[in-house]
């Protein structure tokens, strides 16, 4: 038996709080799947969905072309642009690129949610209930980030930095429910035609 197995290591007791904090997170999604009392909501809004006439724009949001979803590459522009923003924050004599870097994370965001949303529209209930919440997150990401940008365009740069960090948070929970949804339910994939 080694240092680690019997909890005396200098990293045991990071190891423990990683493990419960993720135990804690895999208990919560799970009660989140199980919960029924938005599904009829979900249901509403998923045949709502599905009912507009997009035709074969439908598929270009789904990603078909592309053999798996187009949600996760939009994405990659907002969280990109905000992550760099959020750096930029940082560093003296950077707040106008923070702010275009704002700016263009909040123009990014209606393609990657049109693409969530055709998507989350066929999804099963227990992926649709995490992805209800996921995006929520989104929302409450971009509502920071406007937030922000008013502020910096007003020239508050550190409330705007504080909005930033908002937003950053809510997109972090975002991407573990994505994540979430994506691999640990398996969603996305799409057979070969």
């Amino acid at each position: 038996m080694n240092a680690d197995n019997l909890g005396t290591s200098p990293t045991a007791g990071r190891t423990t709080a990683l493990g419960s904090a993720s135990a804690w997170w895999l208990t919560t999604l799970g009660r989140l799947e199980r919960t029924t009392v938005a599904d009829p909501m979900i249901n509403a809004l998923q045949r709502k969905i599905r009912s507009l006439p997009l035709g074969g724009l439908r598929d270009l949001l789904r990603g078909r072309p592309l053999g798996h979803p187009v949600h996760p590459v939009l994405v990659q522009v907002p969280i990109g642009c905000w992550l760099s923003s959020t750096v930029l924050d940082v560093l003296p004599a950077t707040q106008r690129a923070a702010t275009s870097l704002t700016a263009v994370g909040l123009a990014g965001v209606a393609p990657a949610a049109l693409a969530g949303w055709a998507d989350w529209a066929d999804l099963p209930p227990e992926q649709a209930r995490v992805g209800l919440v996921h995006a929520i997150s989104n929302v409450a990401a971009v509502a920071c980030y406007a937030a922000a940008l008013t502020a910096r365009l007003r020239g508050r740069s550190t409330r705007g930095t504080l909005w930033s960090l908002g937003g950053l948070t809510a997109v972090a929970v975002s991407g573990a429910l994505g994540g979430h949804v994506s691999y640990r339910q398996s969603v996305g994939a799409y057979p070969a035609t």
